[in-house]
């Protein structure tokens, strides 16, 4: 469906990424910091039955053009539940529910299964910001009014997006994340450096008895990938989740790691945990994405229970890799109890809220605002009891 903005713009409602051009839609993704936004991924998630309608993430992406040029797209989703988003607004739901109100179907903006920060409108650099993303607005409000959605909630969105969509009366909730910052470090050394003499002690041990189990970690990346890999990764990925039963949160397909290799390996690290004894297939396997200066940790699996092995693949490679290859930030995934401990503060992150019934907009926005007060507080606290060295 595409209806006429003005003569010089048009707007298009598409339900397969597939529909846009990858160059058109990339022209404006590359360039982002993040690469959960770009064409490809986004495909994958889709053509592998990830996100469909069947598993309550009808993709609905929002695009604008001028003539046949795309200017601006925004990635979204109407949901039919709260599931895959790690920001729980299960209770708002239930707000909902006891006020007669239908929460569900609601509009969200995010990057599938991805609690990372970097979600915003992808706009041309060639054109007004402000004045793109209030025709945005308007449409997806129009939309949303017209189909009777509850809300449109943009989640992990990029910190200087934010302060734009703020001012067209978005509320922001304040969550955190645990992010590995790059100090200047030289070395894995130096960044044990950081730590107290207690907490160095317990990486080095960690690490030691990664070595001691008889495993070497190897990092790959690109062209080095055999392909069998990214199906094992899969292995891995749905073990760990089933290990969790009905929190295990498996939302991807076997098939979506495996599209991986043909269109999406040159942002693939994987570290893998290979035995002395029998280098054919990794025991353990932790799958990451980079970007620039960014890098992601996503997923991780063992078929053994291998002492540390988690911490080493998990945090201390990726570290490691990162530090020789001049990445300066390092998103490990969602989760913060082993993180704090390995040089992880928490940080900040937003999502954005708009609810289109008054009683839930009247009874939810102060009650955020509260919310916000004690997180902020939350993430004083964590930062307080970080176990780095009195000279940091």
């Amino acid at each position: 469906m595409v209806e006429q903005l003005k003569p010089r713009y048009s707007v298009a409602w598409i339900n397969k990424i597939s529909e846009v051009p990858q160059q058109a839609w990339d022209t404006l993704a590359i360039p982002l910091k993040t690469p959960f936004l770009e064409w490809e991924w986004l495909k994958n998630l889709e053509t592998s039955g990830s996100t469909t309608a069947k598993t309550g993430w009808l993709p609905n992406h929002l695009t604008l053009w001028r003539d046949r040029t795309l200017i601006a797209a925004a990635p979204l989703y109407i949901k039919g539940h709260s599931y895959g988003e790690f920001v729980f607004d299960h209770q708002w739901a239930e707000v909902a529910h006891r006020l007669g109100v239908e929460y569900y179907p609601k509009m969200l903006g995010m990057s599938p299964f991805t609690p990372v920060e970097g979600y915003r409108f992808l706009i041309s650099p060639r054109e007004d910001e402000d004045e793109i993303t209030a025709m945005m607005v308007h449409e997806i409000d129009d939309f949303c009014l017209k189909h009777r959605l509850s809300g449109c909630n943009f989640l992990f969105v990029d910190p200087e997006w934010q302060l734009v969509i703020e001012r067209h009366g978005f509320t922001p909730w304040l969550h955190h994340s645990y992010i590995w910052e790059n100090l200047g470090f030289n070395s894995f050394d130096d960044y044990l450096q950081v730590f107290n003499a207690n907490q160095r002690r317990n990486i080095k041990r960690e690490r030691k008895a990664v070595a001691k189990a008889g495993l070497q970690l190897q990092t790959l990346t690109g062209e080095e990938i055999p392909k069998s890999l990214f199906s094992l990764m899969y292995d891995f990925y749905a073990d760990t989740c089933d290990k969790f039963g009905w929190w295990g949160s498996k939302y991807l397909t076997k098939r979506f790691f495996e599209q991986l290799h043909s269109n999406y390996r040159h942002r693939v690290l994987f570290v893998a945990a290979y035995s002395e004894q029998d280098n054919r297939l990794p025991l353990g396997m932790s799958f990451c994405l980079f970007k620039g200066d960014r890098l992601y940790g996503r997923y991780w699996g063992s078929f053994q229970e291998i002492d540390c092995l988690h911490f080493d693949a998990c945090y201390y490679a990726p570290i490691d890799w990162a530090i020789s290859n001049n990445i300066e930030i390092f998103d490990p995934g969602a989760g913060g109890r082993h993180k704090k401990r390995r040089g992880f503060p928490a940080r900040p992150n937003y999502s954005l809220h708009r609810f289109y019934n008054s009683r839930l907009q009247q009874i939810l926005c102060p009650y955020i605002r509260e919310v916000n007060q004690l997180e902020q507080q939350e993430i004083t606290a964590i930062n307080a009891e970080l176990p780095f060295s009195q000279k940091k």
